[in-house]
C-alpha cells in the first residue's frame, strides 16, 4: 500500500516542492504512517521516512517540521475522516433506529478494517504518554456528541414504541466499540488460530459486521433476531 515507483520517486525528487504540494504533502504522511504504525513513535524516524517517500529530510522539515507535527497531522486526518463517514452516512442520514445502529458498526469497522494497525499503534502511544489521549478526545468531539444526541432521540422513541429495553446508552457505544476495535487489536493471534481469516479477509470483515450487530441489537431489542 505504501510502496511507490523507483521512477515516481525521482520525480518527486526534481521537482520544486511549490508545483505540486498536496502530492508531496500526502506522500510524507502515507510514509509516516506506515513508519510509525510499524516502529511505534519513538522507534519512527524522519530519515526513514523522508527515504519511503521519496523526498529529502530537508523537505520533510519544511512541511512538517517536527516528527510530533506529523504525529498530530496523521491523526487529525483520521479523525476527521471518521467524522466525514459519520455525518454522511449517519447524522445525515434518516434512518430508524435499527439502521442507524447497524450503520454506526459497519462505518466503524470498516474504517478500521481500512487502518488495522492504528488500534493497537494508539493504544501503545496512550499508555506509553498518556498526554496524547487530549488529541484523540478532541478528535472525538468533531462528531460523538452529535451522534449520541441522535441516538438518544431514536431510543427514547423506541422505548416508547415497545421497540427497544430501556438501556444505559454509554454501555451501548462501549459495547460496539468494544466489539469492533478487540478483533484488530490481537489480529496477529487471530490469523494465527484462524488462518482462513488471512486467506479471505473480505468475507470475515462482512461475517464480524454482522455478529456484531446481532449481539448489539440482541441485547437492546424488545423482540431479538
Amino acid at each position: 500500500m505504501f510502496a511507490i515507483s523507483h521512477l515516481y520517486f525521482q520525480l518527486m525528487k526534481t521537482e520544486d516542492i511549490s508545483t505540486q504540494p498536496i502530492d508531496t504533502e500526502a506522500q510524507i504522511l502515507r510514509a509516516a504512517e506506515h513508519e510509525f504504525i510499524s516502529k511505534g513513535f519513538a522507534g519512527a524516524r524522519t530519515t526513514a521516512i523522508a527515504q519511503a517517500a521519496g523526498v529529502t529530510h530537508g523537505m520533510l522539515h519544511y512541511y512538517f517540521r517536527t516528527k510530533e507535527k506529523l504525529f498530530e497531522k496523521i491523526l487529525s486526518e483520521k479523525m476527521s475522516l471518521m467524522k466525514s463517514l459519520m455525518q454522511e452516512s449517519i447524522i445525515k442520514s434518516q434512518l430508524t433506529l435499527q439502521e442507524r445502529i447497524k450503520r454506526i458498526i459497519e462505518v466503524h469497522f470498516d474504517f478500521l478494517a481500512s487502518n488495522p494497525g492504528l488500534p493497537r499503534f494508539f493504544l501503545d502511544e496512550i499508555i506509553s504518554k498518556p498526554e496524547r489521549l487530549q488529541l484523540l478526545i478532541t478528535g472525538l468531539k468533531l462528531y460523538a456528541p452529535e451522534i449520541i444526541r441522535i441516538l438518544k432521540q431514536d431510543f427514547d422513541s423506541a422505548v416508547k414504541e415497545g421497540i427497544c429495553r430501556p438501556i444505559d446508552l454509554r454501555m451501548l457505544l462501549i459495547d460496539i466499540i468494544s466489539l469492533n476495535v478487540f478483533p484488530f487489536l490481537i489480529s496477529p493471534l487471530l490469523q494465527e488460530i484462524f488462518p482462513s481469516i488471512s486467506e479471505d479477509r473480505k468475507a470475515f470483515i462482512e461475517a464480524r459486521k454482522q455478529e456484531n450487530f446481532n449481539t448489539i441489537w440482541r441485547k437492546i431489542s424488545a423482540n431479538p433476531i
